[in-house]
C-alpha cells in the first residue's frame, strides 16, 4: 500500500509557519537561523524559492550557478528577500498551496517543511508540535539518504531510538531522544544535541 500524499501536511505546516512569522518584528526577522550565514528572513526566502522550483527550473538555475548548489541557493535567497520581510512573507503565503518542487522524492519537501521551520522557530524560541507520523516518515526518508545534508553517512554505525514514539534504526552505540531532535541532529543541527543521550552522541556530534 502506497504512503499517503504528504502535501496536505506540507500545506498545513506552511500555513502554521506563516502565522508565526506574521507576528515578528524587524529585529526578529534579522535573527540568525540555524543555517549558518542566513537570517530568519533569508531562510524564508530559501523556502519560497524551493517551493517555486520545478525540475526544469532547478536544472536551469543550477547550470546558471556553475553547478554550485550553495551559489544557486544564495542567488535565490537574494532574489526572494529583496523586497523585505513583509513582501517575502506575502510570497510565502502565495505558494502555501503549491505542489511544485525540485527533482527528487516528495518526502524531501515534507522534510523541508519540518526541518526548515525549526531552522526558523528554534532561534526565535517559538514552540510548535508537528504530526508525529510525519516526523517519523521524514526520519525514515533521511536515514536512507545522503541528499544534500548527508544524513545516512552521519548516522552510520549508530542506533537511533526515539523516546516519544516507537521508532528506531541502525545498530551500534545508541543515540536516544525525542523524534524531532533525532531528525534535527541527523540533518546536522547541533542545537538538538542537548536533548539526546547515549554513548553514540559524541560520535554523532563529531560528524556535524
Amino acid at each position: 500500500m502506497s504512503a499517503a500524499s504528504p502535501w496536505p501536511v506540507i500545506h498545513a505546516e506552511r500555513a502554521a509557519l506563516a502565522d508565526d512569522l506574521g507576528r515578528l518584528d524587524d529585529a526578529q526577522w534579522a535573527t540568525p537561523s540555524l543555517c549558518s550565514g542566513w537570517t530568519v528572513h533569508d531562510m524564508l526566502g530559501h523556502i519560497v524559492a524551493t517551493a517555486r522550483l520545478t525540475p526544469p527550473k532547478f536544472f536551469a538555475a543550477f547550470a546558471g550557478s556553475g553547478f554550485n548548489f550553495d551559489k544557486m541557493a544564495a542567488k535565490e535567497v537574494a532574489r526572494e528577500t529583496a523586497g523585505g520581510p513583509a513582501a517575502t512573507l506575502a510570497e510565502y503565503r502565495g505558494v502555501q498551496a503549491a505542489t511544485t518542487h525540485p527533482p527528487g522524492p516528495i518526502d524531501a519537501m515534507l522534510g523541508e517543511s519540518i526541518i526548515h521551520s525549526e531552522d526558523i522557530r528554534r532561534p526565535l524560541g517559538v514552540a510548535h508540535s508537528y504530526p508525529m507520523e510525519s516526523v517519523t516518515r521524514v526520519l525514515d526518508f533521511y536515514k536512507k539518504s545522503n541528499l544534500i545534508v548527508g544524513a545516512k553517512k552521519r548516522i552510520a554505525g549508530l542506533t537511533l531510538r526515539a523516546t516519544d514514539t516507537d521508532w528506531a534504526t541502525g545498530s551500534g552505540p545508541e543515540v536516544a531522544g525525542p523524534a524531532l531532535a533525532l531528525l534535527l541532529a541527523m540533518t546536522g543541527r547541533k542545537v538538538a544535541l542537548p536533548e539526546l543521550s547515549g554513548e553514540g552522541v559524541a560520535t554523532l556530534q563529531s560528524r556535524m
